[in-house]
Parts: C-alpha cells; structure tokens; sequence
C-alpha cells in the first residue's frame, strides 16, 4: 500500500512537472516576441498568445499592431477590469488614463487668482482663467504665443472680463498648431462697458479644434470684438456662438479671414446678437476657400434693433459646404442685411433660409452675386429685399463650377489619391502627408473594453466615466465616434469598430479566414515630397481581392473603424527618394475597383478629374492605418 501511494506520488509529480514545463516554453515563446523583460501574464503577453491561437500562418508578427496593445500591467489591468465591472472608473480616471495611455482631458477647477493690473501671458498653456479681469478699470490683457504647438491644450475662460469697463484682451496667435484644442468662453464680457476683445491668429493649423463661445459679451455696451484668421487652415473641428452679444448694445464685431482654407469646420451660431440694439457685425472673407464648411444661424438678430450685418464674400470658392438661417433677423425692427458674393463655391453646397425675416419691420435686405442651390422657406416677400446677380441652377442638379489647380490643391493634398496606372516602377509622384495626426493611445484590453458601455443610448454613463461636461470637447468626441460606429452599412459593406487588438483580430479573421496578413506603411519618410515608386508587388498576385481597412477613430482610447472593402488591389512598393535612388520608405497602396456608390463632390474626382463609377481611385494606406488581406 505505501508502494502504491509512493509510485502514485511521483506520478502526479512528473505530470505536474511536464504541464509546469509545457506553460513555461509557451510564455517563454511569448517573451521572445515581446521582448526579456514583458511579463508573460501582461495584455501584450496575451495578445501575442490570441494571435497565435486565432491565425494559422507563419508569416511575421505585425510589430506595429502588436505595439498599440495596452501598456498595463498584469496587475493594474486587473485592478481596472474590477473597477470598471463596478461601475468605478470614474474615481480613478487621472490613474487610469495615465496607466492605459488614453486620451483625457485634465479637470479644471474654479480659480481663484486674483488680477488687478495689466498682465501678459508669453508661452502660456493649460490654464484656467476664471473670474479674471471682472470689474477691470481700462487696461490691457495680452495673450501671445499661448498653448502654442500642445498636443490637448484645454483653456478655460469663465466669467473673464465680466462688468468691466474700457478693458481691452488680446489674443494673438493663441494655440497655433495644436491638436484637439479645447477651448471655453464662458460668459466671456459679459456686461462689459466699451474696451475690446481681439483674437488675432487664433487657433491657425490646429487639428480638430473646438471652440465655444457661451454668452460672450451678453449684456455688453458699446463693447467691439475681432476675430481676425480665427482657425485658419483647421482640420476637423467646431466652433460654437451661443447667445453671442445677446441683449448688447451697439456692439461691433467682425470676422475677417474666418475659418479661410479649412477643412471640415462646422460653425454654430446660435441667439447671436438676440435682441441687441444698434449691433454691427461682420462677415468678411468667412468660410473662404474651405473644404465643405458647415454653417448654422439659429435665431441670429432675432428681435434686434437697428442691427447691420454683411457678410462679404463667405464661402466663397469653397468646395460644397452647406449653411443653414433658421429666424434670422426674424422680428427685428430696422435691420440692414447685405449678402455680397455669397456661397459662390465650387461643386455647388446648399443653403437654406427658413423664417428669415419674417415679423421684421422696416429691414433691407440684399443679396448680390448670391450662389446656387438656395432654399428660402417662409421668407418674408417684401420691397424691401433684392436679389442682384443670383446665379440659377440650369438643371435640377445645380451647377459645378471648374475649380484652379491651386484651389484644388487646397482641399484636396496632392498624391492622395491617384490612378492604378501610377503604381509602376521608375514613376515619380508625390508623396501626401501621411502622418498619423492622432493624439497617441493605446488599445484596451478586452477584459477591460468589454466592461465599459458603447453606445449613443449610454452617452451618460461615458460621460461620467471620462469626466465629459455637457457640450464639451470630450462629449463631442464619444458622441461623434459612437454616430459613425451606429451609422448603418453603405451597400455591400461589413463593418466594425473594435477598441481592442483581439475583436480588430476577430473582425479581419471573421471576414477573412485565419489565413491573414495586416499591413500598414512602414513609415512617413517621404511625405510631403516627391518619392520614386521601386519594386512593386499585387498582393494576391494581383488579382481583384477583398481586404479589411482599419481606420483610427477620435476617442478615448485607441478605437479603429473597421469595414470590408471588396473588389480592391492591394500593393507594396518600395519607395526611393528619387534623386539618390536610395530607398526610404515600403509603402502600401489599395486601388478601390468601384467607386459607383461613392459622392460626385469625393475629394478624389476632384483631384484626378471625373466621377462615381468611371474610374479606379488608389491611395496609400496612411500611418497607423492597416489594410487585412488573404495570405499568399
């Protein structure tokens, strides 16, 4: 009987030994691909060891896809999945943010600084600016050269300059070159008597800005401000007017150079100069040269007295675009309203006036040199409003005016998008920015991911999860990612948004087979410049194929927009720098086959000059951005 018991024994002992042996080649084999130092039990450990199980080839390991997954270790990932099954994120967002490398943004409390003389603030960043200047007497406040170049500077002004008297601020090249600026007004001068506000330069070149104005000026007299190349050449964002000069009076406030040579900026003003006395704004060179600008009045000028607002060539040679007057000026009394030039852009937008005008008395309204494609609903038909020059469709479809070369260039980068014809060896051609231009983040791990809720039906939870104020940036931000998540198939289309490495894995293999292989361009060398294409290869032999694009999404954490894209070729190619030959870059470029479904005004007809379903459009597959194929 002890013999048995002892032979039993070392049994169990040997077979505890062998399985102990067998776990640990399998997480030494993981530590060989993430490096001596990675704990195998870590998410990356886990991803590799996911990748192994879910695809069956031996082709390398993509290191860039593997380097996104999350920097958490063994412990916090379990310290945080608890947390977020309890719903308790929030109290830990600073520690949580900081550990998985999200994107957050710092929670800014009440100041209480006190500033009675004249200051000026030279390369300045991430400040809250509460209460300040209230009851200024006179004087300046300078910002220059503030929250230049920061990645998410966040700036708050609240209550600033309230009730002061012929107090002037300056804001001169106030976060140039940012990405994600979130920027407040709150209450900005209001019931400011005299004294001026200028934004000079403001937020130039930044990447997905967005500014709000809440109240700015409300109650102020005599009050005048200036925005002068405010967002110009801007990527991306929004800028919101609320309740802009609400009840001033004879407050002058002018946009020159407003939003010029932008892209994809949508504006909002919204009870601008409501009930205001003797106001005078203007509208000079706004919305110039944009790429598809989005514009709404609501309830601008309503009851306003004695009012005169002109908008001089706004939105002018922009491409598309579309702006909406909901009740402008409606019930106002003496209103002059001069529209010069307006909406003459190429690849014609639209433009809607509903209640304009209406219950107003003794107004003037002008429209000169006025755009096509014009809807005027419930507009008020009297003497007193012309229409000189009003360019009228010749069809149903509006017309589309033939943009310049530079204009095109403009709105449209050139080497974005071109022929299949160009993917030869020995072609010069330029190369665009392909930049990633995303703030930095890291997947989460699905333990984690899978807790957390996703969904426009539970913006308030993810609003309280990542501190996400009411009409913030950040509620912006979810609400915009989870649209175009919930946003329904086009024809033909599969898609997904995955905010893990293993459901992006799940995604491609599900669409695909195991049998897959993920590329991306290997680097940025060459963008911007001219590159010579070296040895190509179609992958799949070049035949028509089906692949899966993953793009990256603005949000907290690192989230991709995947979808199927059938009948593509795809290629890598070397890329030479072409005056030495040398090469720099291994580029990866799909050619999309039918473009059919695709929107006459897509930036890619712009630039190679036809239309939906005539021609193949290629582009390079950007950095951070990946295309899934069948193995070869």
């Amino acid at each position: 009987m002890q013999q048995h018991t002892q032979l039993s024994l070392v049994t169990h002992l040997s077979l505890f030994f062998i399985l102990f042996s067998s776990l640990n080649v399998a997480l030494t084999a993981a530590g060989r691909n993430l490096g001596a130092v990675e704990n195998p039990f870590s998410p990356k450990a886990y991803l590799v060891r996911y990748w192994n199980k879910e695809v069956r080839n031996d082709a390398e390991k993509p290191s860039f896809l593997l380097s996104k997954a999350s920097p958490l270790t063994a412990v916090d990932s379990a310290a945080f999945a608890k947390l977020a099954s309890q719903n308790g994120l929030s109290s830990k967002l600073p520690e949580f943010c900081a550990s998985a490398n999200l994107l957050c943004f710092s929670d800014l409390g009440q100041s209480l600084e006190k500033h009675d003389k004249d200051s000026t603030f030279t390369t300045y960043a991430a400040k809250n600016f509460t209460n300040y200047g209230t009851d200024r007497l006179a004087g300046v406040d300078s910002f220059k050269n503030y929250s230049i170049d920061e990645n998410l500077p966040v700036d708050s002004f609240r209550r600033y300059s309230r009730d002061s008297v012929n107090h002037k601020d300056q804001f001169t090249n106030y976060a140039s070159g940012g990405n994600v600026v979130d920027q407040s007004f709150n209450s900005y001068a209001g019931g400011a008597t005299s004294g001026a506000g200028e934004f000079k330069k403001y937020a130039d070149s930044v990447n997905v800005p967005n500014l709000r104005f809440n109240s700015y000026s409300d109650d102020s007299n005599g009050r005048a401000q200036s925005f002068t190349s405010y967002t110009e050449n801007g990527n991306a964002g929004d800028q919101s007017f609320t309740s802009y000069s609400k009840n001033g009076n004879g407050a002058p406030n002018e946009f020159t150079g407003y939003g010029t040579s932008s892209n994809v900026v949508g504006s909002g003003f919204t009870g601008y100069g409501e009930t205001g006395n003797g106001a005078n704004d203007k509208f000079n060179n706004y919305g110039k040269d944009m790429n598809n600008p989005v514009n709404r009045f609501k309830s601008y000028g309503d009851g306003g007295n004695a009012a005169v607002e002109t908008f001089t060539s706004y939105r002018d040679k922009a491409n598309v675009g579309e702006d909406s007057f909901q009740s402008y000026a409606k019930n106002s009394n003496g209103e002059k309203i001069n529209f010069a030039n307006y909406g003459k852009s190429f690849n014609v937008g639209f433009d809607k006036f509903t209640g304009y005008g209406k219950g107003a008395q003794g107004q003037s309204i002008g429209f000169k040199i006025y755009g096509v494609n014009n809807s005027f609903s419930d507009y008020a038909k009297k003497e007193s409003i012309s229409f000189k020059s009003y360019t009228k469709a010749s069809s149903g479809k509006g017309t589309t005016m033939a943009a310049s070369g530079s204009l095109v260039k403009r709105w449209v980068e050139p080497g974005k998008f071109f022929r299949e014809s160009m993917l030869k060896k020995g072609v010069v051609m330029p190369m665009p920015d392909i930049q990633d231009k995303m703030p930095k983040r890291s997947f989460l791990p699905r333990a984690i991911s899978s807790k957390l809720p996703f969904a426009t039906s539970k913006m308030a939870e993810l609003k309280q999860i990542f501190h996400a104020d009411d009409n913030s940036t950040m509620e912006k931000i979810i609400l915009d990612a989870l649209q175009e998540c919930e946003r329904a198939p086009s024809a033909g289309e599969t898609k997904r948004c995955v905010g893990s490495a293993e459901d992006m894995i799940d995604f491609a293999t599900t669409v695909l087979g195991r049998n897959v292989v993920v590329r991306s361009t290997e680097n940025v060398n060459g963008a911007k410049h001219n590159v010579m294409i070296g040895s190509v290869k179609g992958i799949n032999g070049g035949k028509v194929t089906q692949s899966v694009s993953c793009h990256q999404s603005l949000f907290p954490y690192l989230l991709y927009y995947c979808h199927s894209v059938p009948k593509v070729r795809v290629y890598e190619a070397d890329l030479l720098d072409p005056l030495s030959k040398a090469k720099i870059n291994h580029g990866v470029a799909i050619c999309h086959l039918d473009t059919s479904a695709w929107s006459p005004t897509h930036g890619s007809f712009m630039a190679l000059g036809s239309g939906p379903g005539r021609i193949e459009v290629c582009h390079w597959i950007f950095q951070n951005d990946m295309t899934w194929a069948i193995a070869d």
